[in-house]
């Protein structure tokens, strides 16, 4: 994905998470904000030191990215995505990965084929 696709800034991240609109499940904890500035779907990942050394965070973290990049999400639905990644995702494979993170994505509406509230 281009970068206009992702959220850098820490006080961007900090909105997201006082909307407190989020789902999770072992491997992953999504939160969601409504952006009216964008006119786009944007991202952000956090990946922990619990889950491991820099290169296994940053292997997460580029799996995370190619799921994101290969699901069909509603890239017009002006949203803002926060993904944790908790350290249980050290005993999933990529598979397991992707069927979760999908799961909650779909749970937040992102989805193409779902109605966005």
């Amino acid at each position: 994905m281009k970068k206009q696709y992702r959220v850098k800034k820490n006080n961007e991240i900090e909105l997201i998470l006082k909307e407190k609109k989020y789902f999770s499940n072992q491997f992953f904890t999504v939160y969601k904000r409504k952006n009216l500035e964008t006119n786009h779907f944007r991202y952000a990942i956090s990946v922990g030191k619990k889950i491991g050394n820099a290169v296994v965070r940053n292997k997460v973290k580029r799996q995370v990215t190619s799921i994101i990049d290969n699901l069909d999400i509603n890239l017009n639905s002006n949203t803002d995505v926060f993904i944790i990644v908790r350290p249980k995702v050290n005993e999933a494979d990529f598979i397991t990965m992707k069927l979760q993170l999908e799961y909650l994505f779909n749970k937040h509406k992102l989805l193409k084929g779902d109605k966005n509230d």
